[in-house]
């Protein structure tokens, strides 16, 4: 698959989720070109009214992007940041005082009633709020004060891909533009998006070692986190495979001891203080015989029973993520394929989950 032509014709399972995924790197170019003017004056406005701390809030896939933007809050700006619980408000009626607080609500769709529900709460409580969505059409995008919009154009494939790359994106751009920089950080993302989607035998070739895997283990520290459980969801949803991912500094707390020489651990290693932070979990990993898959340098690569090396030597650990993901994605379709399935299609999914 190269970064423009899908690796299946129209019409063959899996054709759709392989059309969306090789569509990232030119995603990725409008949202820099096009998207990030306007994410700058709203991050500006934003700034502005000197929001307390902020609330994060979304389902899915979303939830992945969601986690991301608390580190990126954290670290970047040093705003204390939290995931909302909706059932607070929406099951238990709930009326938190929200004066001053940033509430971001992430969704492809924006069309969860409950998103919608909380949002609308959130702002008769006196939250700024801003929807970032796939859609500037929606009613979450018309209930908020501001919207984003990720420019990600149609996604038919139930398996989000492109709209979470997005989705990263917007949110780091917008993160910098409340603190005043300037996003150069993401200029190198396009083409070494490119550079990792056209290395799909490599993914081709885990994929034939461990799609008879009956459970798989991700874990990553950091910035690798939210990758660790977005590609444990992708996993799940497309190859029906178990997967659970963890924190490193969790792993260690329990879950360690179900970890084997049978099933795979996949960690992400970003190149940063994540990646540092991961090392006496690698050691572990590596002490147990674990079968040990690392998607990061090619260092840690050479160490691990198999991988993937990513080009981010020199790329800023807050933006690889959105570069980490993108193997992960195309593991869980080549999986799904090799097991006879469609990946576009999972059972009992839809693409717009409406919880209340």
């Amino acid at each position: 698959m190269s970064a423009t032509t899908p690796d299946r014709p129209a019409g063959q399972p899996g054709s759709i989720m392989s059309g969306e995924m090789a569509e990232q790197p030119e995603v990725l170019r409008r949202i820099l070109d096009e998207g990030a003017p306007r994410i700058r004056e709203i991050a500006e406005q934003v700034a502005a009214r000197n929001p307390r701390f902020v609330l994060l809030t979304a389902r899915g896939t979303s939830d992945n992007a969601a986690l991301y933007a608390k580190y990126l809050l954290e670290v970047l700006l040093g705003k204390p940041c939290g995931l909302t619980s909706m059932s607070t408000t929406t099951a238990y009626g709930a009326t938190p005082d929200l004066t001053d607080v940033l509430v971001i609500t992430v969704s492809q769709s924006g069309g969860s009633p409950d998103l919608v529900a909380s949002t609308e709460a959130a702002r008769a409580a006196g939250a700024i709020t801003l929807a970032v969505t796939n859609n500037a059409g929606s009613p979450l995008a018309a209930v908020s004060e501001f919207h984003i919009d990720v420019l990600a154009g149609p996604e038919k494939a139930l398996p989000a891909t492109k709209t979470y790359t997005a989705e990263l994106l917007a949110l780091y751009l917008f993160v910098e533009g409340l603190r005043g920089g300037d996003g150069s950080a993401a200029k190198v993302l396009p083409e070494l998006a490119r550079q990792i989607l056209a290395r799909q035998d490599e993914v081709r070739a885990l994929a034939a070692r461990y799609r008879f895997a009956g459970r798989m283990v991700l874990t990553s520290r950091g910035y690798g986190y939210p990758t660790a459980k977005e590609a444990a969801l992708k996993l799940m949803e497309t190859s029906y495979i178990p997967a659970l991912s963890y924190s490193g500094a969790d792993l260690l707390h329990g879950p360690l001891a179900m970890v084997d020489n049978i099933s795979p651990v996949i960690a992400i290693v970003t190149e940063g203080k994540g990646g540092e932070a991961l090392q006496p979990v690698l050691d572990r990993l590596r002490g147990r015989g674990a079968d040990l898959v690392v998607i990061g340098s090619r260092a840690e690569v050479d160490r691990a029973s198999a991988g993937f090396a990513l080009p981010t030597s020199g790329v800023a650990e807050e933006v690889q993520p959105i570069l980490e993901i993108l193997p992960l994605q195309m593991l869980a379709y080549e999986v799904t394929i090799a097991r006879g399935q469609d990946p576009d299609a999972p059972r009992a999914l839809a693409k717009v989950t409406e919880t209340h």
